[in-house]
């Protein structure tokens, strides 16, 4: 009774879980809104507004309204003319000659979906759009000198911005001072800034340079537990973390203290920084961040007071990445300066762990130009890496077998004493040189690998839309077939804790066939939860990465062959295994038969 007691409040425990994973992973994994049937295809119309719907991993607008708006805003602010356009390989776009901002840019190797027609994602857009998002930079002048502003246009030298051919605008005033913005981009996502005041009057002029990176929390990617999105910033050396969009809506402004190295916003793929120059004593700016309005936020570099003498020049340059958090792209920057910048990628704690990992696994990827192959590979080499554990606690559990005799007449003869039968259990492994915790060291070794390639899925752009076989078309999505839609037949996708894949389900079967090798547990109730545990991790592990399914199987796999070699090294193993599952067998028959009603079973009633 007690055995069925615990088998049923297991299965309780399972149950609650699976809902409250559904639920958790609705809430931290959302699906990105998808226009209804029905909506309107009349051009320039609007659908009706909705409640807004939360952030997903990806970012960007997810109302169909805001959606629908933008592309009508959008078409309509880049139509208006006074644009220098950008062409360089890793970004595409313009910069508004109105106020001098750079507040048009795609990543050119980026796109939305995996369609191979779907546009390249949109990181920047015009101020006073849904998705608005742009960097500007500029002077505030002090004591009435005249600098330009939001409504200032400005006069370009070039007519597109590309690596080969940098842009300046030009601007003067009155009374005699010249303002100039450079830029110049390279071949990635850095555009290098040089902000200059040069001033032809007859007294000094003061100004105030600044820089900002201005963005609507209405794109941004979900922000979650273990991967952030939002404020981000170095300040003498420091990633910070902790400031989230509230935080800033609620402070009404946020200014860390120290020098800023670097700072901006970021999603889980991509990051717009500002990145003030610190070669040969150059001033160091504040950083701070603001609320400009209840959904507009700002990412500031506030500079000291420059003061210009007649006949002088006063320059300073800042570095602008707007782009895809490329790991390789990123550690490059900071060879170049930017400190800490590959930090913008959330490794959390354990990336001392989690980066070489990432690193065997591209350098895997671009060994066989294929990432699900990479997984498989990767496994193979941790794996064999830890054979020498495993057979180390094979030979621990074939130890802790032979000793099983003289363990059950130590808790028999102290079955009363439980210090005392302690105390004599400790001094047999101690006699006998066993260790029971040995044969969990393989089991501790692979939870880090899991976690690190757990969080190399989530974080990395790199792992973005890369296909292994067949269906599987992003290894860092869930496996997009599930049984109850027909794998797709059926119009209708089932919840995430009903969402079981083709992956899932191999999961599933090859965990039971692992622990049907393994010798089963003394405890019948045990034994019982220990054979429900595959099919439970089949529906907690399906709404996962199908790559970290992938890597699952893979270790099953392996470790089923691993078992099968091993057991025939250890014989002695396997056939104490067969004696222990014949124990087990009999103590359920036993309390079976004693829960019976005395005078064996009832006979049915005949009339």
């Amino acid at each position: 009774m007690e055995n069925q007691r615990n088998v049923i409040l297991a299965m309780v425990l399972m149950a609650l879980m699976l809902v409250g994973w559904d639920i958790g992973m609705r809430y931290y994994y959302p699906q990105p809104a998808k226009l209804a049937a029905g909506a309107p295809a009349t051009p320039g119309a609007v659908p009706a507004p909705a409640a807004t719907p939360k952030p997903n991993r990806e970012g960007g607008l997810q109302a169909p309204a805001d959606v629908a708006l933008e592309k009508q805003d959008l078409a309509q602010a880049l139509t208006a003319g006074h644009r220098i356009p950008v062409d360089a390989p890793g970004l595409k776009g313009s910069i508004n000659l109105l106020g001098g901002l750079v507040d048009d840019l795609t990543l050119a190797r980026h796109r939305e979906t995996l369609d191979k027609n779907s546009p390249p994602v949109r990181l920047f857009s015009p101020a006073g759009t849904p998705a608005q998002h742009f960097a500007q930079v500029g002077w505030l002048g002090q004591n009435g000198v005249a600098a330009p502003g939001p409504d200032t246009m400005w006069q370009a030298d070039g007519a597109k911005l590309t690596p080969a051919t940098p842009v300046t605008l030009k601007w003067s005033n009155a009374t005699g001072q010249t303002f100039a913005i450079r830029y110049a981009i390279d071949e990635n996502y850095m555009i290098t800034v040089t902000q200059s005041v040069s001033n032809a009057g007859g007294a000094p002029v003061a100004v105030k340079p600044f820089a900002l990176v201005n963005r609507t929390d209405r794109t941004a990617s979900i922000d979650t537990w273990n991967v952030h999105s939002g404020p981000i910033a170095a300040f003498d050396g420091a990633v910070t973390f902790d400031t989230n969009y509230s935080d800033v809506k609620t402070a009404g402004a946020v200014s860390p203290a120290g020098a800023a190295n670097w700072i901006g916003f970021t999603d889980i793929y991509w990051l717009s920084a500002l990145i003030p120059d610190t070669a040969n004593g150059a001033v160091q700016p504040k950083g701070d961040f603001r609320s400009v309005s209840p959904d507009i936020f700002r990412a500031d570099l506030i500079y000291p007071v420059a003061t210009v003498a007649p006949g002088q020049t006063a320059t300073q340059t800042v570095r602008l990445f707007a782009g895809a958090k490329e790991n390789n792209v990123l550690e490059a920057y900071e060879k170049q300066g930017a400190t800490n910048l590959s930090l913008s990628i959330d490794w959390g704690w354990f990336r001392w762990f989690e980066k070489p990992i990432f690193w065997l696994l591209d350098a895997l990827f671009r060994a066989v130009h294929n990432f699900g192959l990479a997984i498989i590979l990767l496994t193979l080499i941790v794996r064999g890496i830890m054979f020498p554990v495993a057979q180390r606690q094979f030979a621990s559990m074939a130890a802790m077998r032979a000793i099983q005799p003289k363990l059950k007449v130590i808790q028999e003869r102290f079955k009363d004493d439980k210090q005392k039968q302690q105390q004599e259990i400790m001094a047999l492994y101690k006699a006998e040189g066993v260790n029971p915790l040995a044969g969990c060291l393989p089991i501790f070794l692979q939870i880090p690998v899991f976690f690190a390639l757990y969080k190399v899925l989530v974080l990395t752009i790199e792992m973005r839309h890369q296909p292994f076989f067949g269906w599987i078309k992003d290894l860092s999505a869930p496996d997009p077939l599930h049984v109850l839609n027909l794998f797709g037949l059926l119009p209708f996708n089932p919840p995430a804790f009903l969402a079981i894949g083709v992956l899932a389900i191999l999961l599933g079967i090859t965990m039971w066939a692992q622990f049907k090798l393994q010798p089963a547990a003394m405890d019948p109730s045990q034994q019982q939860v220990m054979a429900l545990m595959p099919w439970m991790m089949m529906f907690v592990m399906a709404p996962f990465a199908a790559g970290l399914l992938i890597y699952w199987i893979t270790s099953n796999l392996l470790t089923i062959a691993q078992q099968k070699y091993l057991y025939s090294k250890h014989p002695q193993l396997k056939a104490q295994a067969s004696k222990d599952q014949l124990d087990i067998d009999r103590v359920v028959a036993r309390e079976q038969k004693a829960q019976e009603p005395k005078g064996g079973p009832r006979k049915p009633k005949t009339r």
